[in-house]
């Protein structure tokens, strides 16, 4: 979500593509083959939307991440959605202006807005003395130890089912909409509430309920309450078979444990080649007439509610490399990917940043890869950075360029659509 970085990643965007390999950057890049951006939030500059019929880019996957972005998100989509993954690789989709592939989630740096009402003692009773007690139990340090007032100028909470139940009924409107952005975050702090001359000099073309400058607060919100918040909206997501996009920084391994809670009992039995022959020679014996039920079975099992997500996105993906093996372990029963950004994953100045994605980079499945831009602004400068990304994942890979732009679109379609 970039919003919140300080608008400093296009900069770094720009560093990045001069950095790349001046061979490949020379070539013509493949827009006609499709690039997909699997994460971007251009509903936080909402005069930018109307250039996004007029992007390179042919699809954008975009992001919901607070009360004041959900309906912004159900409008562009209305408008701009994609119907359906035929019409979106068939040729002259770019022209179509139907770019939107929606996501509806409550974001983790949002998460203090929200009380688990399903908790058996929830956090907060509707009270002002409530409401502080709410934010005392979820942040830390407790709002009251430093500032009594605090808590005063924070919106009061609202319950956990009640958000639940709106993005269910977001998901059944829109079919090809995805659960996020979701996740946890260990490092983000809570800004201060707005002062009236802060508020009188905000940013108009700003959607409301981003930082946008402001000074960070010391509290941070509690990983438990975080967790309880993503394992809902995991949940929400494995019931209907949504895919999800997730944010997870400073605590992969939280992230990981919380989808992992979510399958826990659903794992896939991992087989021994001894045992794998076998199953082989077994399967020659089967009747057409058997792979003929199999099949319809097959396609009753694809109806069930899960629960977890089928499909995940791990997003701007900043974890090591020995996280990501174990989200591609072949007991794993959903497909996990794993996206990057020039906005967050590049350092522009270099250093250790850039050489740890790069390892992970290569170490990652090829079908597994998506890219983003992560950007709040659609336009000219989304579609550089998508071009800025997928130069250098090619690069790092060793794919052609085009090649590695069909592969990258093949996985996009592959966490979008299931195909």
């Amino acid at each position: 979500m970039c919003q919140q970085h300080e608008h400093g990643t296009l900069s770094g965007a720009r560093e990045t593509r001069l950095a790349a390999d001046t061979t490949q950057s020379r070539e013509p890049f493949p827009w006609d083959v499709g690039v997909f951006d699997a994460h971007c939030h251009p509903t936080d500059t909402l005069g930018s939307v109307s250039s996004i019929s007029r992007m390179k880019a042919r699809a954008l996957t975009v992001m919901s991440t607070r009360s004041q972005d959900q309906h912004l998100v159900v409008d562009v989509a209305s408008e701009q959605g994609v119907t359906g993954s035929k019409a979106l690789y068939s040729s002259g989709q770019e022209d179509s202006g139907r770019r939107i592939i929606p996501s509806f989630g409550w974001h983790p740096w949002f998460s203090y807005q929200i009380y688990d009402d399903t908790a058996p003692n929830p956090t907060y009773d509707g009270t002002p003395e409530g409401k502080v007690a709410h934010y005392d139990k979820i942040l830390s340090p407790p709002p009251t130890s430093k500032d009594a007032s605090f808590s005063k100028g924070l919106q009061d909470p609202r319950p956990l089912s009640e958000f639940i139940s709106e993005t269910r009924a977001r998901l059944e409107k829109h079919p090809l909409a995805l659960v996020g952005e979701i996740g946890l975050d260990k490092a983000f702090r809570i800004p201060d509430s707005w002062t009236k001359s802060a508020e009188v000099q905000r940013d108009e073309e700003l959607t409301p309920g981003g930082r946008e400058g402001r000074r960070l607060s010391p509290h941070r919100v509690n990983l438990d309450h975080q967790t309880a918040v993503l394992k809902a909206q995991l949940r929400l997501a494995g019931e209907m078979r949504r895919a999800v996009s997730v944010h997870g920084v400073q605590v992969h391994g939280g992230v990981y444990n919380a989808l992992a809670d979510c399958w826990r009992g659903h794992e896939k039995e991992v087989l021994s080649r001894r045992e794998q022959r076998k199953v082989a020679k077994n399967a020659e014996d089967f009747s057409s007439d058997d792979e003929d039920d199999s099949g319809i079975a097959g396609g009753q099992e694809e109806l069930r509610p899960l629960p977890f997500p089928p499909r995940i996105c791990l997003h701007s993906y900043s974890g090591p490399l020995n996280i990501l093996n174990q989200y591609t372990h072949k007991s794993v029963p959903a497909k996990v990917f794993f996206s990057f950004s020039t906005a967050i994953n590049w350092d522009p100045e270099g250093g250790d940043k850039n050489k740890k994605t790069e390892e992970v980079i290569r170490g990652c499945p090829d079908d597994r890869i998506l890219v983003e831009s992560d950007l709040h602004t659609a336009g000219d400068q989304m579609d550089q950075a998508l071009e800025d990304i997928c130069r250098k994942v090619c690069d790092i890979k060793g794919w052609e360029l085009r090649k590695g732009v069909e592969q990258l679109g093949r996985n996009y379609r592959q966490f979008i659509f299931d195909e």
